[in-house]
């Protein structure tokens, strides 16, 4: 029951321009009838925004729908229908006509209507949501409007989210407040530029925007699951106004447990983990790196006529960069899009590693870039590691130069509150907190720091938090040839006679473990042979950065 500040045109093209993106609407097979995408303005009405109510029902052609969970595609069908004319307390508050008063109709759907409304003690014009509560038929309508207000009210207060002003509820209606935007859809901005294109510097500025909003939502244990140009509107007219998330009406909560295992979002955005039913936060980035490519070049990345042809695209095929305009764009730029559209999505940016990116960092500084969840997935994992493996990685972290570490850094200064270059218990305490479906005690926080803390100081430097904080995935899919010289490096930090294994002689010289080296080694000996190979040494790093991905790209489904 998602929320669309809207002024989508028809839909239906079969052409690559960004324009056929407005017939992707967002649907869940779990309610009786299809939608009603009303539209309530035409293209010279776009200061206006009007609301599309996307319930989760249909599979019209040209839209992508919700495809359940296998082997549980009936479950919430079965939870049985809520009878004509009951009415749901939500206990929200019961004082809206008190409040507000409505004006301007914006648009409708299936669920009710959206209004302009003014608070009668302020005179400040709100957008207010009606929802006929006779109309939510099935259990998962009343679950959809809870859903949606928690993250509203998770979120509110985040420059780039829409904000949240309050809900209410009467005995017919639900009333959802939010603050007004009347700049238009991004889409229709793109749309406006020549070749609907945007510049480097005015799409880095976008992009930069929507990225916060997605490492905000990942903190907050949630993934928005339906990125794309009609779901982020402007404030206002203004060209230099700033951009607001809106609909999240797929959104969901995420918890340590498993990943999503059903299919939504919009065809042309959904990424590839989507379509493979194990998706977590990391599908947001690749819908913003979808968003990127359209912004730079004005045409979609991936396209066919049919959805089931854009499907076998997203999962087969790589982006185009070959053709113009991307000969004249930037190394940085198609940097950047390519990294956000790797298709393995533990090899992918995160949002916040993205925000630290030198192009869409640009003009921005280090205290904009927000706690990355895979680095304190990591640091989380890094205690459970094997010594072996811990010290594999210390090895490994010393032979990055400071391009590599650059990302990092700025995790470590955001930790780092007081910049003394070590982060402290209690910083680690703060930072680790942030990351809100993780409920941390204190004797969990300083068992990790120690862990890290290899010269047991109590405290921990930069090069021990790059030790446990390394994405191992990310570096051999963006460089491979660097990946195997760093890894190569390391492991010459132990293979002293340079013979090309490590001996348990050479561990126990480089580690000064005293008393049998063996039962350390037997985890990288796959051969069993008594001794490690290159090969195996990178096989423990990997399995490293698979351990720490596990530990954090897991979806649990929550709606209280």
């Amino acid at each position: 029951m998602g929320i669309c500040f809207s002024t989508k045109k028809g839909g239906g093209s079969h052409n690559n321009n960004p324009s056929a993106t407005n017939a992707a609407v967002n649907v869940r097979k779990a309610t009786s009838k299809p939608p009603s995408a009303t539209r309530a303005t035409s293209r010279k009405q776009e200061v206006s925004h009007v609301f599309q109510f996307h319930h989760r029902t249909s599979n019209n052609k040209g839209h992508v729908y919700q495809q359940p969970p296998r082997n549980s595609s009936s479950r919430r069908q079965k939870s049985g229908v809520i009878p004509y004319g009951k009415r749901t307390n939500f206990g929200y508050d019961k004082n809206f006509d008190k409040r507000y008063a409505l004006g301007k109709l914006l648009g409708h759907g299936q669920f009710g209507y959206t209004y302009v409304a003014t608070d009668r003690s302020t005179g400040d014009r709100v957008a207010v949501k009606k929802i006929e509560k006779n109309k939510m038929i099935l259990p998962i309508a009343v679950e959809d409007v809870k859903r949606e207000v928690k993250i509203l009210k998770a979120l509110t207060g985040h420059e780039n989210v829409v904000h949240f002003h309050n809900a209410f509820e009467d005995e017919n209606y639900v009333y959802i407040a939010m603050e007004l935007c009347e700049g238009g859809e991004l889409l229709d901005r793109i749309l406006a530029k020549k070749d609907s294109r945007y510049s480097e510097k005015d799409a880095a500025i976008v992009v930069r925007q929507m990225l916060k909003v997605a490492a905000k939502c990942h903190l907050h244990g949630m993934v928005h699951r339906d990125m794309k140009p009609e779901n982020f509107l402007f404030k206002s007219t203004k060209q230099d106004s700033p951009l607001k998330a809106t609909d999240f009406g797929l959104s969901d909560f995420i918890r340590p447990g498993k990943k999503f295992q059903d299919i939504v979002g919009s065809a042309y955005y959904v990424a590839p983990e989507v379509l493979k039913r194990r998706s977590g936060p990391e599908s947001d980035v690749w819908s913003i790196g979808v968003i990127t490519y359209i912004l730079l070049c004005g045409r979609r990345p991936f396209w066919d006529k049919t959805e089931d042809g854009i499907f076998k695209e997203v999962l087969r095929n790589k982006p185009d960069f070959r053709h113009k305009p991307w000969p004249s764009i930037s190394t940085g730029a198609k940097d950047f899009v390519k990294k956000l559209l790797v298709k393995d999505p533990l090899a992918r940016l995160t949002a916040a590693q993205a925000l630290s990116h030198p192009w869409v960092r640009e003009g921005g500084s280090a205290t904009d870039i927000p706690l990355d969840i895979s680095v304190l997935a990591n640091m989380r994992q890094f205690v459970k590691y094997s010594r072996l493996k811990q010290i594999a990685l210390r090895a490994l972290a010393t032979t990055l130069d400071q391009e590599e570490l650059a990302v990092l850094k700025d995790q470590f200064e955001a930790i780092d509150v007081d910049k003394n270059g070590v982060i402290t218990l209690e910083e680690m305490r703060q930072a680790l907190a942030k990351d809100i479906p993780w409920k941390m005690k204190d004797s969990r926080v300083l068992e990790i720091l120690q862990a890290i803390d290899s010269n047991t100081d109590g405290l921990v430097d930069f090069e021990e938090f790059v030790a446990a904080t390394l994405h191992v995935n990310q570096m051999e899919e963006h460089n491979s040839e660097k990946w195997h010289q760093r890894s190569q490096t390391a492991f010459e930090k132990f293979d002293v006679d340079r013979d090309g294994f490590i001996t348990p002689q050479e561990l126990q010289m480089h580690t000064g473990l005293k008393g049998s080296i063996n039962p350390l080694l037997e985890e990288a000996d796959i051969d069993r042979d008594g001794k490690i190979s290159l090969s195996e040494f990178r096989k423990l790093l990997r399995n490293a950065s698979m351990d720490s991905s596990r530990s954090y790209s897991v979806r649990h489904r929550h709606y209280h």
